[in-house]
């Protein structure tokens, strides 16, 4: 409600008198905490080293240092759907994001435009005084929004942040990036040869956005969403950083999967009876076909380290390291993040939450690519082409992603990835420090949460109550729960008790320790969604999801299945879609398929473009 007028009004203003009160810009309460988002992409449950993975990430280290991280936290197994849960509180098909912007089908799961009656942390804290500013990617614009034709009302500048500097799609080249600047498109500032690498960029960005503020009002809260490309390919990393790594992963995937779980069980990361599942997770579903005779898609077969070739080897380790590298890069611009906040003495007063948006992404398919654009298209790569851009890997002249056995190994202890609603998709890192605020240091915490959970979270740690309105729309229940609870109290029970999962086909429900997943195969174009086989894990004792209990339990497996079809009717998860995504951003002929404009083709062409000279 709008602050009443409670001064004086007559004809003479000799005789009126002023009230400045509703006329002013709204102001946080006194020493009111900083809130920043850490949104890293693609990055899988054992990539870090704060969870075991074999990636030195010391300044994500020094924040899971400073607070708890999270050991069983969750997201929906693709980007654009767990960043709308991360920015709304709401589950992502209520946020009409099914799929990512780009694969939009015009209907009220999948219009790739988030509600205005599901509003934004941005757009609350934005009127409650809160400088707010995001940098890198966005991807929550639909398809044919992103031009500068269009209303901008889906930008990050349309959605409640004052400032921002990034790009508006799901990936960019990290050399040559699209670049927007508020509401224009801007060249980068230098080139690769000059230094520039787009990690760099926005950190720049963000500490030039914080200290402009604090120049003229040095009290007042920001909220800061950094969201860098890291680690989505093009995995491109400056070759000293890549080069670090040189050696580190000749042994395979299969023998880094065995020390990562080592050494989570050191940390108490997983329980000490967890065990791995298969390397090639399709092995037991590869022999299957859908009822229409399509087979389960081979992009996710993986081939044991044992039957490459010495140069099948060779490539295969040099692009695990050129993502690593590429990781710890990105972790070194966090650390001037990090650094630039304890200069101005606001570090200890910052709730910084560290996520990824959902698991190790496997669209390398068997063979990794120095395309990464192929996978879109289905199109296998051919090992000799990779071979010849052996040495080039990461630099300007490829777009490249690692084979998808690095995915199982970065998603260890889980089976399957980014897009699967098995633990490998969902399970992710989530590190929260908040020095002022709790006492935690360096802890884990093993209560079950999802990321529609963080904006109640932070509104909890904030104090404040959810508007009913924002900008006159009234605004919808959030499906989170605050996990505030938990910072101090390792023992405290889990508040969520269900938790529901709908990624392009594969479908899940957990609820009270218990977990039913369908075994559909994404992108594969088998719907007949009905014919699905159920399995089921209890995930507090099998986090790795290799005990199928489904033959013993049979009537605890209905229960949860009637349990998702109810919770996906109350989130709106309908229609399912589980078409490859060719066949599903493909241009128009028929009436469910957003109409291709020249503005993104064009877009899609510049992703191809050769480097400038």
């Amino acid at each position: 409600m709008p602050t009443p007028f409670k001064g004086t009004i007559n004809v003479d203003i000799r005789d009126s008198k002023p009230d400045w009160a509703p006329f002013e810009p709204p102001q946080a309460p006194k020493g009111s905490p900083n809130v920043v988002y850490i949104v890293l992409d693609d990055v899988g449950y054992s990539a870090i080293s704060s969870y075991g993975g074999p990636i030195a990430t010391p300044n994500i280290d020094r924040i899971s240092n400073d607070g708890v991280r999270y050991t069983q936290w969750h997201t929906t197994a693709l980007c654009s759907p767990t960043r709308s849960c991360l920015l709304t509180g709401r589950n992502h098909t209520r946020n009409s994001m099914a799929c990512i912007t780009e694969a939009a089908i015009g209907f009220p799961n999948a219009s790739g435009t988030v509600p205005p009656e599901n509003g934004m942390l941005s757009e609350i804290l934005g009127e409650l005084g809160w400088n707010t500013y995001m940098v890198g990617k966005w991807h929550l614009c639909p398809d044919d929004e992103m031009n500068v034709a269009s209303t901008r009302r889906n930008w990050p500048t349309g959605r409640g942040f004052e400032r921002w500097y990034g790009f508006l799609g799901a990936e960019t080249n990290q050399w040559y990036p699209d670049l927007v600047h508020d509401n224009h498109p801007v060249d980068q500032p230098t080139l690769p040869e000059e230094g520039y690498h787009f990690s760099v960029d926005i950190t720049d960005k963000a500490i030039e956005f914080i200290k402009d503020s604090k120049v003229i009002a040095p009290d007042k809260p920001f909220f800061l969403y950094y969201a860098p490309g890291a680690a989505h390919a093009p995995h491109h990393a400056p070759r000293e950083w890549a080069d670090k790594y040189r050696g580190q992963f000749d042994d395979g995937y299969e023998a880094m999967r065995e020390k990562t779980l080592a050494r989570q069980k050191e940390l108490g990361i997983v329980p000490e009876n967890t065990v791995l599942p298969a390397i090639n997770p399709i092995g037991t579903y590869e022999t299957r076909t859908g009822p229409d005779g399509l087979p389960f898609p081979l992009l996710d077969e993986t081939r044991p380290w044992a039957s490459l070739s010495t140069d099948e080897q060779r490539l295969f380790s040099r692009m695990a390291e050129v993502y690593a590298g590429f990781l710890s890069h990105a972790d070194d611009q966090i650390g001037r993040l990090l650094d630039y906040l304890d200069d101005i003495g606001e570090r200890e007063n910052t709730m910084v939450i560290v996520v990824s948006d959902n698991g190790a992404s496997g669209e390398g398919g068997p063979n990794g690519s120095v395309n990464e654009m192929k996978f879109a298209n289905g199109i296998p790569d051919e090992i000799a082409d990779n071979l010849e851009r052996l040495d080039e890997l990461g630099g300007v002249r490829t777009y490249n992603h690692y084979p998808n056995g690095w995915a199982m190994a970065f998603n260890a202890p889980f089976k399957m990835w980014k897009r699967y609603e098995f633990n490998g998709g969902t399970c992710d890192p989530c590190i929260i420090s908040w020095p002022t605020g709790s006492q935690a240091r360096g802890e884990l915490r093993t209560q079950y949460h999802h990321a529609v959970d963080i904006v109640p979270t932070v509104l909890d740690v904030l104090g404040v109550v959810p508007p009913t309105r924002i900008k006159g729309h009234v605004q919808s229940r959030f499906d989170g729960v605050s996990m505030r609870y938990s910072f101090d109290d390792a023992a405290a029970p889990t508040t969520r008790r269900t938790q529901f999962f709908s990624m392009l086909g594969s479908r899940a429900i957990w609820h009270d320790g218990w977990k039913a997943i369908t075994n559909h195969p994404t992108l594969s174009g088998w719907s007949h969604f009905n014919d699905d086989e159920w399995e089921l894990y209890h995930t507090d004792d099998d986090p790795a999801e290799v005990r199928n209990l489904a033959a013993e339990y049979p009537d605890r497996v209905r229960e949860l299945v009637n349990l998702w079809f109810a919770e996906a009717g109350a989130n709106e998860a309908f229609p399912l879609d589980d078409r490859s995504a060719l066949k599903s951003c493909s241009p128009p002929g028929r009436s469910c398929q957003r109409p291709a404009t020249a503005t993104s083709i064009t877009r899609i062409r510049r992703r191809f473009r050769s480097p400038r000279p």
